[in-house]
């Protein structure tokens, strides 16, 4: 039996988590939940953004299940997500996006997998405001350790999974020491896999190429802000981030998570769609090897997946929270 820290999160967080967790009841998944939780829910019950009781679990367990946590927009608090990431050195998110049977979108053949490098680059935190002048210095901070971790991650997932393509992106045109950092580094790399296909690709154009021809590209990799948007418009491929899983992936811990936002406006209601937080926990029943149970939650969500009617409001369908989730369990 496997502990797991869980982070229900806030907004509709604790509804698709509580749908995540009859699913894997119903399928004996050998599991067992420490549920733990973070951000503005926490700070006003507990005076702590992150609780040391979190830390102390996700130290133990070293894997976890995350729910959404709500960010201010341009004020209040550093995003929670980004604080647990550099805490733990949680250099890789790995975000697949693949077409659904069902979830219909312009695209019928999308199948790629973008890693991101999750704790440099833009979102390094080096900020620097002049009251003065006002103008705001925000540092793009890469390291070549930083940009060797997640190149040797791609590499390595597209080797063991059998893709044929590796795809840096990069604005090595104009940012000219940082794109050469990261391009060295994505290159010596690719020595080592002689059987992979490697090319990169400056960051507008593979913009353009996503939304022309997304089926030629296999696996991506990138850094921090670009991968952020080019995980979104992935994702806007095959149907939104309702519908993708997300991993934040350390040497030595993981944190699987939905990648959409808290909804806060549909909160409490139940109609919000487990799928992304579902996705991302079959992701983590891989990683801790329960590839057997991961395998039959998958077939089950994409049978329910395929009808319509089965499926949430936000898929076509009239089923709440839950009864997606039954929908779900009766195929299991």
């Amino acid at each position: 039996m496997k502990q797991v820290t869980l982070i229900p999160g806030d907004g509709i967080g604790p509804e698709i988590t509580e749908a995540v967790k009859a699913i894997f009841s119903a399928a004996n998944v050998p599991v067992t939940w420490e549920e733990e939780n973070a951000g503005q829910t926490t700070f006003d019950a507990m005076g702590e953004l992150i609780p040391t009781t979190l830390i102390a679990s996700l130290e133990k367990n070293r894997v976890a299940l995350k729910g959404p946590i709500t960010t201010p927009v341009g004020k209040g608090f550093k995003s929670v997500n980004v604080q647990l990431r550099q805490m733990f050195d949680l250099y890789s998110n790995v975000r697949p996006a693949k077409t659904t049977k069902g979830i219909e979108t312009r695209f019928d053949n999308v199948n790629s997998v973008l890693f991101r490098e999750n704790t440099e680059g833009l979102y390094s935190g080096l900020e620097m405001f002049d009251e003065r002048l006002q103008i705001s210095d925000s540092v793009a901070r890469l390291t070549r350790v930083g940009c060797r971790k997640i190149v040797r991650a791609a590499f390595a997932y597209a080797d063991k999974h059998g893709c044929k393509r590796v795809t840096a992106v990069h604005k090595a045109n104009i940012l000219k020491s940082a794109g050469a950092l990261f391009l060295d580094e994505f290159n010596t790399t690719a020595k080592e896999y002689p059987h992979i296909q490697a090319d990169d690709k400056i960051i507008d154009n593979m913009c353009m190429q996503l939304v022309a021809k997304p089926e030629q590209f296999d696996v991506i990799v990138t850094t921090n802000l670009f991968g952020d948007i080019l995980s979104d418009l992935c994702a806007g491929l095959v149907g939104g981030l309702g519908v993708v899983a997300g991993a934040n992936i350390g040497d030595d811990m993981a944190i699987f998570e939905a990648v959409h936002g808290s909804a806060p406006d549909i909160a409490g209601r139940g109609i919000a769609n487990p799928t992304a937080l579902l996705r991302s926990a079959i992701m983590m029943l891989h990683h801790i090897d329960l590839k057997e149970e991961a395998d039959r939650i998958e077939v089950a969500l994409e049978a329910t997946l395929a009808n319509k009617e089965e499926c949430t409001g936000d898929l076509g369908g009239k089923a709440s929270t839950m009864q997606f989730a039954q929908n779900i369990i009766s195929k299991l």
